[in-house]
């Protein structure tokens, strides 16, 4: 009989559940389902475009429905232990018993009490707020966090709900982060066993400080803060620690055993960075609706300015997690598609016949706001040079072209900071796929692209996470070495188009300095203004 890890991969429009052999590392079964509300799983609002909000209930259907279906009728396997990852930071207010208010009916009409979806930029003025009273109070709580704190974390938007919301939120006996939330779930647990990853990355959380910030700097921000500051536990554990066993009236729905270890929850960027055997040395690149970059080194004091996060155990245990990122890659070619009416096969198509820097445009990827290095969910996206004869083909590649740099700016940062680079890890869907996208990442970065063999690269971690959890390997290190995904194929830059591109890249800089900290800053702002 086969024994298999389970990882379920939450998403920004779906659950995916993957079965992995502990001891080989195949794939022995894959299924996906979509979230049933909203546009494409998620709740916008035609009036606020920075508004994204989630069903909480929505987790859990689709999670029973992924898991039956990977399950399907083949009983010759078992089940050793099962990992989460899930998007973040993404919190939800539950009552005592660590139910969603949204399931309330009491609630469940109102946007404000369901899952705030990590791509909820309506904090954007809170973040700010917090950043600037931890400067002024000279707390260390933005050391972790490259300086600024995000409209995409925990406070923020528990901030903004408190503001807004403040009915809802005195309701609320607590918040918990979505990673925290589903093996709570899974395990039919009243109190939640919270994970280094999001606490640390998202929730200004360290032991340094002895876990989340002061009910002094929270009463500062809102009284309410500070009481929900109190209903967190100031225990944080890493990824593959066990937080209990699988609840049996889940197991019934499920067709699972009951008692299967559950690990703590991590981000899926980061358990994807597991999921293809990330080491000191490896930038990982979760591509996606958003795209993530992860690195570990050592457990040291480092900081990084306009760097999202640097968290021990975020990623590894022992090592200290490095995450950095792009609020908008996949949406931004979706952009395009819905804005030219074209699939991505056909602008793919266009793209491939456009030679490098040949269209004479350059964009600014910043349509969802920049989340590295410039740390600003108030940007908006910049397209110069173009002219009447500018087609469909060409805007395309512009905007891969754009996301390409705007990594690179990141990977010129993190490197400036003394963090050696010495390899590049591409994991993901479409974008991952994509030869056209590949080739001009490898030329843009000058360095070789290596693309993971697995399309299932963060629930693959979080297999990795549940075999730790179930004791089928002692550690992640043997676990790794078992089950993470080899590399499929490797893009080498093109001479002639790196030297193209370093010239574009001058450009790029030009305008990213100008429209993101110089003089045209405020151009942008009075164009918000006006809308």
């Amino acid at each position: 009989m086969a024994r298999l890890a389970l990882g379920l991969d939450f998403g920004t429009s779906s659950v995916r559940a993957l079965l992995v052999d502990v001891e080989t590392g195949a794939e022995a079964g894959v299924a996906v389902a979509t979230y049933a509300h909203g546009e494409s799983g998620t709740i916008l609002s035609p009036s606020d475009p920075y508004l994204a909000r989630q069903v909480p209930a929505d987790y859990r259907e689709s999670c029973l429905e992924v898991i039956r279906a990977v399950l399907g009728s083949d009983g010759s396997h078992e089940v050793v232990g099962i990992g989460v990852d899930t998007t973040a930071s993404t919190p939800i207010p539950v009552d005592a018993r660590l139910q969603p208010l949204a399931d309330d009916p009491r609630h469940a009409d109102d946007p404000s009490a369901h899952a705030w979806l990590w791509k909820d930029h309506t904090a954007h003025a809170e973040a700010a707020e917090i950043t600037a009273l931890a400067k002024l109070q000279g707390r260390p709580y933005l050391s972790r966090c490259g300086g600024t704190y995000s409209s995409e974390w925990f406070w923020a938007k528990l901030l903004r709900a408190a503001r807004t919301a403040p009915d809802m939120f005195g309701a609320a006996h607590s918040w918990i982060e979505l990673q925290d939330y589903v093996p709570a779930w899974l395990c039919g647990l009243d109190a939640p066993v919270r994970g280094v990853c999001a606490a640390g990355h998202k929730g200004l959380w360290s032991e340094d400080w002895g876990g989340y910030p002061s009910a002094e700097f929270l009463s500062a921000l809102h009284p309410e803060l500070a009481r929900i500051g109190e209903s967190l536990d100031p225990r944080c554990v890493p990824c593959g620690t066990s937080v209990g066993g699988l609840d049996p009236s889940l197991a019934a729905r499920t067709g699972l055993p009951p008692g299967i270890p559950v690990s703590v929850g991590g981000i899926d960027a980061h358990l994807g960075a597991v999921g293809v055997g990330i080491a000191p040395g490896t930038m990982v690149k979760i591509m996606g609706t958003s795209t993530c970059d992860i690195l570990v080194g050592p457990n040291d004091r480092l900081t990084i300015e306009g760097v999202s996060g640097i968290v021990p155990g975020s990623v590894l245990p022992g090592k200290c997690g490095i995450e950095a990122g792009q609020a908008a890659v996949g949406d931004l070619l979706d952009w395009c598609a819905r804005l030219t009416g074209r699939s991505h096969e056909d602008l793919t198509s266009l793209a491939r016949e456009v030679p490098a820097c040949s269209s004479g445009l350059v964009a600014l990827d910043w349509h969802n706001g920049n989340r590295n290095v410039l740390a600003d969910p108030t940007l908006t996206g910049v397209l110069a040079g173009a002219t009447l004869a500018t087609g469909p083909g060409e805007l395309y590649r512009s905007l891969i072209e754009a996301t390409a740099m705007g990594g690179r700016k990141i990977l010129d940062r993190i490197a400036s900071a003394g963090v050696s680079v010495e390899r590049i890890v591409v994991c993901g869907g479409a974008l991952a796929r994509s030869p056209l996208v590949m080739q001009i990442y490898a030329d843009v970065f000058a360095r070789p692209m290596a693309v993971a063999a697995s399309d299932h690269a963060c629930a693959l971690g979080a297999a990795i996470c549940g075999a730790v959890a179930g004791a089928a390997h002692p550690d992640f290190a043997s676990a790794s070495a078992a089950m993470a995904s080899p590399v499929a194929r490797e893009f080498v830059p093109d001479e002639v188009a790196v030297g193209t591109y370093d010239q574009l890249y001058s450009i790029y800089s030009t305008l990213h300095d100008e429209f993101g900290v110089g003089q045209l800053r405020s151009t942008l702002s009075a164009l918000q203004g006006l809308a």
